[in-house]
């Protein structure tokens, strides 16, 4: 298993590469995906990996897949590389572990946020106006305050190294339709709702978390990555103090760190040291352990 920043693959015609995943075109109806060990923060790709990053978050996604998968379908067709296509077999070392073969969707040009506790973006905008991506949440709500029931708070997709932006419910049913909004925001409650209880019952708080849908043959399926700790913020439990800023098994520690340098958030990134890499390793393994019940290596 080889560590991954970039991928060259011949034998397909590479169709995009975001800020983590490389996507191959296999054929009309079919995508490879690749999660690199690429780690980006505020929207900036670092210049430094996270050595195994992109196979714990294949892995997780794919633990998360198969337990709601009868909530919702997702576009998963084969994550064993033994049963790829011929053609990718030279790349089988490159691709163990953090490659996956799915369904082409049209994907929805909404991110669907869902919010449990108060916290990053979402209590600054408490802290500002006393409501929180257009809801009005209970008065005097501490940083990091769980919120009972969760809330759904859309954004648009921006564009690799610019910002997404929040919007309304309403909003959201105007991009998407409003069945097709009702339906986004049922399922993505739902989910989150049940990762939820399950990682609290392994010591894992998740804060909160965003999903991404796409249709396929006119019907909503979950796609790209899930409660994964780049698309979450996963707490520990037994740490958890309401009332200010929480540790964390996320990329959360990696932003903490940039927030410290001097940096204005845009490309070139600085530098990372070895031990601020091992660190934000070390959370994402821990994490995939602590969900999964299972050692990643």
């Amino acid at each position: 298993m080889q560590l991954v920043v970039k991928t060259d693959i011949k034998v397909y015609p590479l169709s995009s590469r975001g800020k983590v995943r490389d996507i191959y075109a296999v054929d009309d109806d079919t995508l490879l995906i690749v999660a690199t060990d690429r780690m980006s923060a505020f929207d900036v790709v670092m210049n430094e990996s996270i050595p195994y990053k992109g196979v714990i978050l294949n892995k997780i996604t794919l633990f998360w897949m198969e337990k709601f998968k009868d909530v919702v379908p997702c576009h998963l067709l084969e994550s064993d590389i033994s049963r790829f296509p011929e053609p990718l077999a030279p790349y089988a070392d490159m691709l163990e572990g953090r490659a996956v073969l799915v369904r082409k969707a049209t994907p929805l040009p909404v991110e669907c946020i869902v919010r449990g506790y108060i916290t990053g973006s979402g209590w600054k905008d408490y802290q500002a106006s006393g409501s929180l991506c257009g809801h009005k949440p209970p008065a005097r709500l501490r940083e990091a305050d769980k919120l009972d029931p969760a809330i759904f708070t859309p954004s648009t997709k921006a564009d690799l190294g610019k910002h997404d932006a929040n919007i309304s419910v309403d909003e959201a049913a105007r991009l998407l339709g409003q069945a097709t909004a009702a339906e986004a925001k049922k399922i993505s409650l739902t989910i989150y709702e049940t990762g939820r209880s399950y990682a609290a019952g392994r010591g894992i708080l998740v804060a909160d978390t965003k999903f991404e849908f796409g249709m396929i043959d006119g019907r909503l399926h979950l796609i790209d990555e899930v409660l994964t700790p780049d698309s979450s913020r996963f707490w520990p439990a037994a740490e958890y103090r309401p009332g200010q800023g929480q540790p964390s098994f996320d990329k959360q520690y990696l932003r903490d760190w940039l927030k410290k340098q001097p940096w204005n958030m845009q490309a070139p990134p600085p530098d990372l040291p070895d031990d601020v890499i091992e660190a934000t390793a070390a959370r994402y393994r821990e994490a995939y352990e602590i969900l999964t019940g299972e050692k990643i290596f």
